[in-house]
């Protein structure tokens, strides 16, 4: 079976990896053009790119698919099916019905929950119990088409975007074989997803999403800080310097403080009120420092209680 593969990030990697590991050809590999990154603006390869070299796979990385070159290219490449992974661009309907099998998708929830473009971080940020992956046939709606195969996992009570989205990519890679596989031989069912999604639409994160809102409730904080790690990570401000909180946990009890206030510090723990009980912050990082334990943190940091987080 040819496989045209099209991903960027390392989402995407595990999959591919599985791919050329189970024997299955792959004339190219699709991915974005390589960006610039740090002050020295250094073009540097994305995780798929980098991974598809090591592979000894062709790499092409068009700035859009939608012109006459790139479907001829596709069409010379003549794939039975393309696989998708996270590549970052709208697949046009002609490159959708070119392949036998068409074009199958592997998306990191449970369809139809959480359709878009993050869907990991949302799953976190809503506190949900259970994620997964689903395979899709792709159409021409966002996250729409049918479902292929789709499999489940518990949270854990301290995940993290981070380590959901490590533990997604491997379950994607574990499904695809077996979905092109199945797919190839006629033996499965496409089950058509409702046309309302059951969440709201997981939108990209930005990096001002960040921002901490202390009048929200303890539990969903804790939440929060999960879902912001690692990037863009949640953050407040002190004494008008940006703070990193890169581990907490919700604590019971309301002090009577404003929300934001440092209600506790010493070696139990840094505690803050929120709008409903007090956040526990156990990782942190000041503006231009590394991260570090609250204990470690506090031996540098002359913080008192009263202090409020989000003034300038």
């Amino acid at each position: 079976m040819r496989v045209v593969y099209m991903g960027t990030p390392d989402f995407a990697v595990p999959p591919l990896k599985k791919l050329v590991e189970n024997g299955f050809e792959v004339p190219a590999v699709f991915t974005q053009p390589d960006k610039s990154r740090g002050r020295s603006k250094q073009l540097i390869p994305c995780e798929v790119k980098a991974a598809a070299l090591e592979l000894g796979l062709p790499v092409i990385q068009p700035a859009a698919l939608k012109s006459d070159e790139v479907f001829e290219q596709l069409r010379d490449l003549t794939p039975d099916v393309i696989v998708v992974a996270a590549y970052g661009h709208i697949i046009p309907k002609r490159i959708l019905e070119l392949p036998q099998y068409g074009c199958i998708n592997i998306h990191a929830s449970l369809l139809p929950a959480y359709r878009g473009a993050a869907p990991i971080q949302w799953a976190v940020l809503n506190g949900e119990s259970v994620s997964g992956v689903t395979i899709m046939q792709m159409a021409e709606g966002l996250d729409t088409g049918d479902i292929l195969m789709q499999e489940q996992m518990t949270l854990d009570k301290d995940e993290t975007s981070e380590s959901l989205f490590d533990k997604l990519a491997d379950l994607g890679a574990k499904l695809l074989p077996e979905t092109l596989s199945l797919l190839e031989k006629g033996e499965i069912t496409p089950v058509a997803q409702p046309e309302e999604s059951t969440t709201p639409y997981a939108r990209m994160i930005t990096k001002q999403d960040g921002l901490i809102d202390w009048g929200r409730p303890a539990k969903e904080l804790d939440c929060f800080v999960r879902g912001m790690n690692s990037w863009p990570c949640a953050f407040s401000k002190m004494n008008g310097r940006n703070v990193k909180f890169w581990k907490a946990e919700a604590v019971s009890g309301n002090t009577g403080m404003p929300a934001g206030n440092i209600v506790k510090t010493g070696k139990d723990g840094l505690f803050v009120q929120t709008g409903d009980g007090c956040l526990s912050v156990l990782e942190l990082q000041a503006e231009g420092k590394k991260r570090m334990r609250f204990n470690e943190f506090l031996r540098g940091a002359n913080w008192k209680t009263g202090m409020q987080f989000g003034e300038e």
